[in-house]
């Protein structure tokens, strides 16, 4: 079993500047964000860029499932906020925590329900959707993700031809 994949030898200009783009692009967005206040959002970002800039030619990394699954994402994460916020489900025979929980795992069920009926699948929109329901959040950084995610979407665009898929 081999340790260091096969075609670094052959590519290993591209194992560089793509990890490097991907590290210059995570340093642009974390010096915009609050990392210890936003830590899932983050996160998926994170997760993002890992899938954009080691495999740009997969559908997961194309600018419709990148910005529809955050779009998703967003909407049903949101929703799901509120919905377990309102008093009715705070009066329910249960912990606030249990409430918080199962809304927390119907976002992510909800998310994924809409990615794939909009063919719009990209993983880490998923962990959004879950993060906007177990964190703290304002409209100002859903702006900002979305902003983050179409810069992420654009750079893809620009450097496809000269990037490889990695994995």
């Amino acid at each position: 079993m081999d340790i260091i994949d096969k075609k670094v030898k052959t590519n290993l200009r591209a194992y560089i500047f793509q990890s490097l783009l991907a590290t210059l692009t995570i340093l642009l967005i974390l010096l915009f964000m609050d990392i210890t206040a936003h830590i899932a959002i983050i996160a998926v970002l994170g997760s993002s860029a890992f899938h954009v800039f080691t495999r740009p030619r997969a559908y997961g990394s194309r600018p419709r499932p990148l910005i529809g699954g955050y779009v998703i994402g967003i909407v049903v994460g949101s929703t799901s906020f509120y919905l377990s916020q309102l008093p009715e489900m705070m009066s329910l025979p249960v912990s606030t925590d249990t409430v918080l929980i199962i809304f927390a795992a119907l976002s992510v069920g909800g998310a994924i329900f809409g990615m794939v009926i909009t063919n719009t699948e990209h993983a880490p929109a998923a962990g959004l959707s879950l993060g906007l329901v177990v964190s703290t959040w304002s409209y100002g950084d859903i702006l900002f993700v979305m902003g983050a995610v179409l810069f992420m979407a654009v750079l893809r665009q620009i450097l496809q031809p000269i990037m490889i898929d990695l994995m």
